[in-house]
Protein backbone atom coordinates (compact mmCIF):
# COMPACT_ATOMS: atom_id res chain seq x y z
CA UNK A 1 0.00 0.00 0.00
CA UNK A 2 1.14 3.53 -0.78
CA UNK A 3 1.66 5.92 2.13
CA UNK A 4 0.07 9.37 2.17
CA UNK A 5 1.50 11.86 4.69
CA UNK A 6 -1.08 14.41 5.86
CA UNK A 7 0.15 17.76 7.20
CA UNK A 8 -1.45 21.14 7.86
CA UNK A 9 -4.27 20.01 10.15
CA UNK A 10 -4.41 19.82 13.93
CA UNK A 11 -5.42 16.21 13.51
CA UNK A 12 -8.45 14.04 14.18
CA UNK A 13 -10.64 12.62 15.63
CA UNK A 14 -12.01 14.66 18.53
CA UNK A 15 -10.34 17.93 17.48
CA UNK A 16 -12.43 20.99 16.66
CA UNK A 17 -12.31 22.53 13.19
CA UNK A 18 -13.74 22.23 9.70
CA UNK A 19 -10.44 21.10 8.19
CA UNK A 20 -10.08 18.53 10.96
CA UNK A 21 -13.60 17.21 10.32
CA UNK A 22 -12.80 17.13 6.60
CA UNK A 23 -9.71 15.02 7.25
CA UNK A 24 -11.56 12.64 9.55
CA UNK A 25 -14.26 11.86 7.01
CA UNK A 26 -11.98 11.86 3.98
CA UNK A 27 -9.27 9.52 5.22
CA UNK A 28 -11.52 7.10 7.09
CA UNK A 29 -13.22 6.50 3.73
CA UNK A 30 -9.92 5.70 1.95
CA UNK A 31 -9.28 1.96 1.99
CA UNK A 32 -6.40 1.31 -0.45
CA UNK A 33 -3.75 3.64 1.00
CA UNK A 34 -1.91 3.93 4.28
CA UNK A 35 -2.48 7.38 5.81
CA UNK A 36 0.04 8.98 8.15
CA UNK A 37 -1.54 11.94 9.97
CA UNK A 38 0.71 14.47 11.71
CA UNK A 39 -1.22 15.76 14.74
CA UNK A 40 -0.63 18.68 17.10
CA UNK A 41 -0.21 17.23 20.57
CA UNK A 42 -1.63 20.30 22.33
CA UNK A 43 -5.07 19.71 20.77
CA UNK A 44 -5.52 16.00 21.44
CA UNK A 45 -8.58 14.93 23.44
CA UNK A 46 -9.85 11.66 24.86
CA UNK A 47 -11.66 11.05 21.57
CA UNK A 48 -8.36 11.36 19.71
CA UNK A 49 -7.41 7.87 20.94
CA UNK A 50 -9.81 6.30 18.42
CA UNK A 51 -7.92 4.25 15.83
CA UNK A 52 -8.55 3.11 12.26
CA UNK A 53 -6.94 0.18 10.37
CA UNK A 54 -5.30 2.26 7.63
CA UNK A 55 -4.39 5.39 9.64
CA UNK A 56 -1.21 6.03 11.62
CA UNK A 57 -0.84 9.04 13.93
CA UNK A 58 2.39 10.94 14.44
CA UNK A 59 1.83 13.23 17.43
CA UNK A 60 4.35 16.07 17.56
CA UNK A 61 4.91 18.90 20.04
CA UNK A 62 2.87 22.00 19.28
CA UNK A 63 1.81 25.31 20.74
CA UNK A 64 -1.44 27.26 20.77
CA UNK A 65 0.25 30.50 19.73
CA UNK A 66 -1.74 32.11 16.92
CA UNK A 67 0.31 32.49 13.76
CA UNK A 68 3.11 30.24 15.02
CA UNK A 69 1.55 26.88 15.81
CA UNK A 70 0.95 25.85 12.18
CA UNK A 71 4.43 26.87 11.02
CA UNK A 72 6.19 25.15 13.94
CA UNK A 73 4.19 21.94 13.69
CA UNK A 74 4.50 21.70 9.90
CA UNK A 75 8.26 22.21 10.15
CA UNK A 76 8.51 19.31 12.61
CA UNK A 77 6.36 17.18 10.31
CA UNK A 78 8.57 17.96 7.32
CA UNK A 79 11.69 17.00 9.33
CA UNK A 80 10.02 13.67 10.15
CA UNK A 81 9.14 13.20 6.48
CA UNK A 82 12.82 13.61 5.56
CA UNK A 83 13.62 10.39 7.42
CA UNK A 84 10.31 8.55 6.94
CA UNK A 85 9.56 9.20 3.30
CA UNK A 86 5.94 8.64 2.21
CA UNK A 87 4.82 8.27 -1.41
CA UNK A 88 2.79 11.51 -1.42
CA UNK A 89 2.43 14.50 0.90
CA UNK A 90 -1.08 15.93 1.20
CA UNK A 91 -1.01 19.48 2.57
CA UNK A 92 -4.14 21.11 3.94
CA UNK A 93 -4.37 24.93 3.83
CA UNK A 94 -2.19 27.53 2.18
CA UNK A 95 -0.24 28.47 5.34
CA UNK A 96 1.47 25.08 5.69
CA UNK A 97 1.80 25.14 1.89
CA UNK A 98 4.86 27.34 2.36
CA UNK A 99 6.77 24.07 2.79
CA UNK A 100 5.68 22.69 -0.60
CA UNK A 101 8.95 23.79 -2.33
CA UNK A 102 11.06 21.98 0.29
CA UNK A 103 9.00 18.80 -0.03
CA UNK A 104 9.32 18.92 -3.83
CA UNK A 105 13.10 19.30 -3.45
CA UNK A 106 13.01 15.98 -1.57
CA UNK A 107 11.60 14.42 -4.72
CA UNK A 108 8.15 13.86 -3.22
CA UNK A 109 4.88 14.76 -4.99
CA UNK A 110 2.60 17.26 -3.24
CA UNK A 111 -1.19 17.49 -3.29
CA UNK A 112 -2.66 20.65 -1.76
CA UNK A 113 -6.22 21.08 -0.53
CA UNK A 114 -7.10 24.78 -0.58
CA UNK A 115 -9.77 25.19 2.10
CA UNK A 116 -10.07 28.97 2.40
CA UNK A 117 -8.13 32.21 1.80
CA UNK A 118 -7.03 32.67 5.42
CA UNK A 119 -5.64 36.13 4.71
CA UNK A 120 -9.23 37.41 4.49
CA UNK A 121 -9.80 36.72 8.19
CA UNK A 122 -9.85 39.82 10.39
CA UNK A 123 -7.82 38.13 13.12
CA UNK A 124 -4.61 38.46 11.10
CA UNK A 125 -2.41 41.55 11.10
CA UNK A 126 -1.29 43.18 7.85
CA UNK A 127 2.15 41.47 7.92
CA UNK A 128 0.51 38.10 8.60
CA UNK A 129 -1.87 38.60 5.67
CA UNK A 130 1.05 39.45 3.42
CA UNK A 131 2.84 36.29 4.53
CA UNK A 132 -0.25 34.16 3.91
CA UNK A 133 -0.50 35.53 0.38
CA UNK A 134 3.11 34.50 -0.23
CA UNK A 135 2.26 31.06 1.15
CA UNK A 136 -0.66 30.90 -1.28
CA UNK A 137 1.62 31.68 -4.21
CA UNK A 138 4.14 29.02 -3.15
CA UNK A 139 1.40 26.46 -2.52
CA UNK A 140 -0.17 26.92 -5.94
CA UNK A 141 3.13 26.98 -7.79
CA UNK A 142 4.85 23.98 -6.24
CA UNK A 143 1.96 21.54 -5.69
CA UNK A 144 1.51 18.80 -8.27
CA UNK A 145 -2.25 18.89 -7.81
CA UNK A 146 -4.50 21.46 -6.13
CA UNK A 147 -7.91 20.51 -4.72
CA UNK A 148 -10.34 23.35 -4.07
CA UNK A 149 -13.36 22.77 -1.83
CA UNK A 150 -14.77 26.07 -3.13
CA UNK A 151 -15.39 26.47 -6.87
CA UNK A 152 -15.43 30.27 -6.59
CA UNK A 153 -11.94 30.25 -5.06
CA UNK A 154 -10.65 27.96 -7.79
CA UNK A 155 -11.89 30.35 -10.47
CA UNK A 156 -10.47 33.30 -8.53
CA UNK A 157 -7.03 31.65 -8.48
CA UNK A 158 -7.14 31.21 -12.24
CA UNK A 159 -8.52 27.66 -12.49
CA UNK A 160 -5.03 26.19 -12.95
CA UNK A 161 -4.67 23.19 -15.24
CA UNK A 162 -3.58 21.13 -12.25
CA UNK A 163 -6.56 22.12 -10.10
CA UNK A 164 -9.88 20.39 -9.45
CA UNK A 165 -13.00 21.21 -7.46
CA UNK A 166 -13.96 18.56 -4.91
CA UNK A 167 -16.54 19.66 -2.32
CA UNK A 168 -16.85 18.65 1.29
CA UNK A 169 -19.23 15.82 2.06
CA UNK A 170 -21.69 14.43 4.55
CA UNK A 171 -22.39 10.92 5.81
CA UNK A 172 -25.99 9.72 6.25
CA UNK A 173 -27.49 10.82 9.58
CA UNK A 174 -30.42 9.77 11.73
CA UNK A 175 -32.25 12.09 14.09
CA UNK A 176 -31.88 11.54 17.83
CA UNK A 177 -34.94 11.21 20.02
CA UNK A 178 -32.91 11.78 23.17
CA UNK A 179 -32.76 15.21 24.83
CA UNK A 180 -30.33 14.35 27.64
CA UNK A 181 -27.69 16.85 26.46
CA UNK A 182 -30.31 19.56 25.95
CA UNK A 183 -31.76 18.98 29.40
CA UNK A 184 -28.27 19.28 30.92
CA UNK A 185 -27.89 22.79 29.45
CA UNK A 186 -31.49 23.95 29.92
CA UNK A 187 -32.14 23.94 26.16
CA UNK A 188 -35.79 23.70 25.09
CA UNK A 189 -36.35 21.26 22.19
CA UNK A 190 -37.85 22.82 19.08
CA UNK A 191 -37.46 26.38 20.36
CA UNK A 192 -33.84 27.34 19.77
CA UNK A 193 -31.77 28.77 16.94
CA UNK A 194 -28.59 26.76 16.42
CA UNK A 195 -25.13 27.87 15.27
CA UNK A 196 -22.15 25.51 15.13
CA UNK A 197 -18.52 26.50 14.72
CA UNK A 198 -15.37 27.75 16.34
CA UNK A 199 -15.66 30.97 18.32
CA UNK A 200 -13.61 33.14 15.98
CA UNK A 201 -14.47 36.52 14.39
CA UNK A 202 -14.84 35.15 10.85
CA UNK A 203 -17.87 33.14 12.02
CA UNK A 204 -19.87 36.37 12.48
CA UNK A 205 -21.68 35.11 15.57
CA UNK A 206 -22.04 38.62 16.97
CA UNK A 207 -24.61 39.39 14.27
CA UNK A 208 -26.73 36.43 15.38
CA UNK A 209 -26.54 37.49 19.04
CA UNK A 210 -27.53 41.07 18.15
CA UNK A 211 -30.46 39.82 16.06
CA UNK A 212 -31.67 37.58 18.90
CA UNK A 213 -31.64 40.55 21.27
CA UNK A 214 -33.92 42.48 18.93
CA UNK A 215 -36.47 39.73 18.28
CA UNK A 216 -38.90 38.84 21.09
CA UNK A 217 -39.96 35.67 19.24
CA UNK A 218 -36.40 34.32 19.62
CA UNK A 219 -36.32 32.76 23.07
CA UNK A 220 -33.05 30.84 22.90
CA UNK A 221 -29.87 30.64 20.79
CA UNK A 222 -27.45 27.73 21.11
CA UNK A 223 -23.86 28.23 19.99
CA UNK A 224 -21.88 24.97 19.83
CA UNK A 225 -18.17 25.67 19.58
CA UNK A 226 -15.09 26.64 21.52
CA UNK A 227 -12.49 29.38 21.26
CA UNK A 228 -9.42 28.88 19.08
CA UNK A 229 -6.66 30.53 21.08
CA UNK A 230 -7.99 33.05 23.59
CA UNK A 231 -11.44 33.65 25.05
CA UNK A 232 -11.81 37.31 24.06
CA UNK A 233 -14.33 36.66 21.29
CA UNK A 234 -16.52 34.50 23.53
CA UNK A 235 -16.43 37.18 26.23
CA UNK A 236 -17.50 39.76 23.67
CA UNK A 237 -20.43 37.56 22.62
CA UNK A 238 -21.48 37.15 26.25
CA UNK A 239 -21.41 40.92 26.73
CA UNK A 240 -23.60 41.38 23.66
CA UNK A 241 -26.10 38.85 25.03
CA UNK A 242 -27.94 41.43 27.13
CA UNK A 243 -31.18 39.41 27.01
CA UNK A 244 -29.44 36.26 28.25
CA UNK A 245 -30.81 34.15 25.43
CA UNK A 246 -27.56 32.45 24.39
CA UNK A 247 -26.39 29.04 25.60
CA UNK A 248 -22.73 28.22 24.93
CA UNK A 249 -22.17 24.46 24.90
CA UNK A 250 -18.46 24.53 24.00
CA UNK A 251 -16.94 22.12 21.50
CA UNK A 252 -19.70 19.61 20.93
CA UNK A 253 -19.49 16.39 18.95
CA UNK A 254 -20.91 12.88 18.67
CA UNK A 255 -24.32 12.16 20.20
CA UNK A 256 -24.44 15.55 21.92
CA UNK A 257 -24.14 17.39 18.61
CA UNK A 258 -26.61 14.98 17.04
CA UNK A 259 -29.17 15.96 19.67
CA UNK A 260 -28.60 19.67 18.99
CA UNK A 261 -29.19 19.23 15.26
CA UNK A 262 -32.18 16.93 15.81
CA UNK A 263 -34.19 19.32 17.98
CA UNK A 264 -33.30 22.78 16.60
CA UNK A 265 -35.98 25.08 15.22
CA UNK A 266 -33.63 26.81 12.81
CA UNK A 267 -29.95 26.68 11.80
CA UNK A 268 -28.11 29.97 11.28
CA UNK A 269 -24.69 30.38 9.65
CA UNK A 270 -23.75 34.07 9.93
CA UNK A 271 -20.14 33.70 8.77
CA UNK A 272 -18.13 36.49 7.21
CA UNK A 273 -15.63 34.09 5.59
CA UNK A 274 -15.94 30.40 4.76
CA UNK A 275 -14.33 27.91 2.41
CA UNK A 276 -17.04 25.25 2.24
CA UNK A 277 -18.75 24.97 5.66
CA UNK A 278 -19.33 21.36 6.60
CA UNK A 279 -21.76 22.42 9.32
CA UNK A 280 -24.04 23.66 6.54
CA UNK A 281 -24.16 20.18 5.02
CA UNK A 282 -24.81 18.73 8.48
CA UNK A 283 -27.78 21.03 9.03
CA UNK A 284 -29.11 20.11 5.59
CA UNK A 285 -28.74 16.40 6.37
CA UNK A 286 -30.91 16.87 9.46
CA UNK A 287 -33.56 18.66 7.39
CA UNK A 288 -33.37 21.94 9.27
CA UNK A 289 -34.61 25.28 7.94
CA UNK A 290 -31.44 27.25 7.19
CA UNK A 291 -30.32 30.87 7.06
CA UNK A 292 -26.87 31.71 5.65
CA UNK A 293 -24.92 34.89 5.14
CA UNK A 294 -24.61 35.56 1.42
CA UNK A 295 -20.94 34.80 0.78
CA UNK A 296 -19.23 32.64 -1.87
CA UNK A 297 -18.59 29.81 0.60
CA UNK A 298 -22.29 29.30 1.36
CA UNK A 299 -23.26 29.62 -2.31
CA UNK A 300 -21.54 26.29 -2.99
CA UNK A 301 -24.81 24.49 -2.20
CA UNK A 302 -28.16 24.94 -3.91
CA UNK A 303 -30.32 26.68 -1.33
CA UNK A 304 -33.40 28.77 -2.12
CA UNK A 305 -32.68 32.47 -2.47
CA UNK A 306 -34.73 33.30 0.63
CA UNK A 307 -32.32 31.24 2.75
CA UNK A 308 -29.65 33.93 2.39
CA UNK A 309 -29.28 37.25 4.19
CA UNK A 310 -26.85 40.10 3.67
CA UNK A 311 -23.54 39.44 5.39
CA UNK A 312 -22.86 41.58 8.51
CA UNK A 313 -26.39 43.08 8.25
CA UNK A 314 -28.38 42.58 11.46
CA UNK A 315 -31.54 44.07 9.93
CA UNK A 316 -31.41 41.59 7.06
CA UNK A 317 -30.85 38.71 9.48
CA UNK A 318 -33.71 39.84 11.74
CA UNK A 319 -36.11 39.94 8.80
CA UNK A 320 -35.05 36.46 7.65
CA UNK A 321 -35.39 34.96 11.14
CA UNK A 322 -38.81 36.51 11.65
CA UNK A 323 -40.03 35.16 8.33
CA UNK A 324 -38.95 31.61 9.12
CA UNK A 325 -40.21 31.62 12.71
CA UNK A 326 -43.61 32.85 11.51
CA UNK A 327 -43.81 29.95 9.03
CA UNK A 328 -44.91 26.43 10.04
CA UNK A 329 -42.09 24.28 11.40
CA UNK A 330 -41.62 21.50 8.86
CA UNK A 331 -38.65 19.25 7.97
CA UNK A 332 -36.84 20.39 4.84
CA UNK A 333 -35.61 18.12 2.07
CA UNK A 334 -32.28 18.81 0.37
CA UNK A 335 -30.49 16.97 -2.43
CA UNK A 336 -27.17 15.81 -0.94
CA UNK A 337 -26.33 13.11 -3.47
CA UNK A 338 -23.16 14.82 -4.77
CA UNK A 339 -21.80 15.28 -1.24
CA UNK A 340 -21.24 11.58 -0.50
CA UNK A 341 -17.94 11.08 1.33
CA UNK A 342 -17.25 7.69 -0.24
CA UNK A 343 -17.38 9.18 -3.74
CA UNK A 344 -15.38 12.24 -2.62
CA UNK A 345 -12.67 10.02 -1.12
CA UNK A 346 -12.44 8.03 -4.35
CA UNK A 347 -12.09 11.21 -6.46
CA UNK A 348 -9.47 12.57 -4.05
CA UNK A 349 -7.54 9.29 -4.17
CA UNK A 350 -7.26 9.66 -7.94
CA UNK A 351 -5.44 12.98 -7.50
CA UNK A 352 -2.46 11.24 -5.87
CA UNK A 353 0.19 10.67 -8.57
CA UNK A 354 1.01 7.17 -7.31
Amino acid sequence: MKTIAVIGTRGFPGIQGGVEAHGYHLYTHMRDVRVRVYRRRAYLTEQSAQTFPNIEYIDLPSTRIKGFEAVWHTLLAVLHIVFHRPDVVHIHNIGPGMFAPIIRLMGLPVVLTYHSPNYEHDKWSAPARWLLRQCEALSLRFSNRVIFVNRYQMEKCGALDKSIFIPNGIDPVTRSESTEFLDKHGIIPGQYLLAVGRLTPEKGLEYLVKAANRLPQVTQVVIAGASDHDDDYRKMLQQLDVSKKVVFTGFTTGEDLRQLYSHARLFVLPSVNEGFPMVLLEAMAYGLPILCSDIPGTRQVDLPEQDYFTVKDVDSLCAAISRLLDAPSEPQHYDLEKYDWQSIAAITRRQYPV
